[in-house]
């Protein structure tokens, strides 16, 4: 098949619209349903964040990517027992097989981020992952396989409606790319640069230099995901997942706020107070999610004022003050954090470091690379210059 014809493009009106070859056949089969422009603009650039995840790592890789930017992305590693229950799965009787394992924390990361979301998986789909996306919102998939229990799972989602797509594995693209801009076809060479060559990470001009091989490997994950993220994008990774993804800020301090933010937050729901909030029965998995950030954020208010705690808890929950919360995120240590480019100035570090952060990767070359460097000194932070942007646009 050389073409595929598609509902309409980025909004209704339009049309037409298809995805389409100038050379050969396209590299993927729609197993179910019927994926939009903006669904196949996610599932391709997904697929390439896992897929070279993969090859970076040789762990299972998944992504949950939204309006083409990842809401979160991970590797295939096991979770103890606080991250099964801070991303709801804790209640299932199935064993998790590691691709299974790397959704669970990509989908669980930034579970406001990723609702809707369409997935990526590096590795077949099994029947263990069908059943965890089963339960959640989301408009497809994209792999390079499925088992028939699997499919069959996918296949009964959205009342038969949920986007399977399969892409072959072995398909590489034309190492020119070119997209139009009004009327204007723009073209350049992809961006294949290998982030997992250890030489990125040579170059470590701080005092601290001592990047231990997890911290190593989380970089490098950092990187991948930016990649694939709309700049500008700085990314924070512990563990092998994605815990805050800041992308397309036209700001950098604001890139990493708000990822920062956004790892601040995937901490404080493993507060215990937060483990333990008194829940309604049968409270609907969106509206637990949206509760959850509301809680821990400075408008609590909104969920726990008189007449409205009702519709989520048996019993109001004293708040999280403000002095809990700060004391709680000072726990968080040994955080990976990667950026697109160069950070212009200290105060990007200043924030990174409220979050944990241990270990930078990012490209150098800025005219304030020396207030970076003693800012990193000051709290023993280990940086590379990988004199690499990865902008994506």
């Amino acid at each position: 098949m050389k073409e595929l014809a598609l509902k309409y493009g980025c909004n209704p009106n339009q049309k037409p619209s298809r995805i389409f070859m100038t050379e050969g056949e396209l590299p993927i089969e729609v197993l179910n349903g019927r994926p939009g422009y903006i669904n196949f603009l996610d599932a391709l650039n997904a697929w390439q964040l896992v897929s070279e995840l993969k090859a970076a790592t040789g762990l299972p890789a998944a992504a949950s990517f939204k309006h083409v930017s990842p809401a979160g992305a991970a590797l295939g590693l096991p979770m103890d027992e606080t991250l099964k229950r801070i991303y709801f799965v804790d209640d299932l009787s199935i064993t998790l097989s590691p691709i299974a394992n790397a959704y669970v924390r990509a989908r669980g990361a930034d579970r406001m981020s990723s609702y809707g979301d369409f997935i990526a998986l590096s590795d077949t789909c099994d029947e263990a992952t069908a059943l965890i996306i089963k339960r959640e919102v989301s408009d497809g998939i994209i792999a390079p396989d499925y088992t028939p229990e699997a499919l069959k799972i996918l296949r009964e989602k959205r009342k038969g409606s949920f986007n399977v797509v399969k892409i072959d594995a072995s398909y590489r693209p034309n190492t020119i790319e070119r997209k139009q801009v009004f009327g204007i076809t723009f073209e350049q060479g992809r961006n294949e640069i290998r982030l997992d060559d250890a030489s990125l990470f040579a170059n470590i001009p701080t005092q601290c230099k001592n990047i231990p091989p997890d911290a190593h490997r989380d970089l490098i994950v950092a990187l991948i995901i930016l990649k694939y993220t709309q700049s500008n994008s700085v990314c924070y990774v512990k563990d092998g997942q994605a815990i805050g993804i800041g992308a397309g800020q036209q700001s950098r301090i604001h890139c990493t706020r708000l990822a920062g933010n956004k790892a601040d937050n995937w901490w404080l729901r493993q507060h215990p107070r937060v483990l333990q909030l008194p829940w309604v029965k049968d409270i609907r998995r969106a509206d637990r999610d949206n509760t959850i950030d509301v809680y821990i954020s400075d408008d609590y208010e909104d969920v726990l004022a008189e007449g409205i705690w009702q519709q989520f808890f048996t019993q109001r929950p004293a708040p999280l003050t403000r002095e809990e919360k700060r004391e709680w995120i000072t726990r968080n240590t040994g955080v990976a954090l990667g950026s697109d480019a160069f950070f212009p100035f200290g105060d990007n570090i200043e924030r990174a470091h409220k979050s944990g952060v241990a270990y930078i990767a990012q490209a150098g070359g800025s005219v304030r690379d020396d207030h970076v460097i003693a800012t990193c000194d000051k709290y023993g932070i280990a940086m590379a210059f990988t004199g690499i942007r990865l902008f994506h646009h």
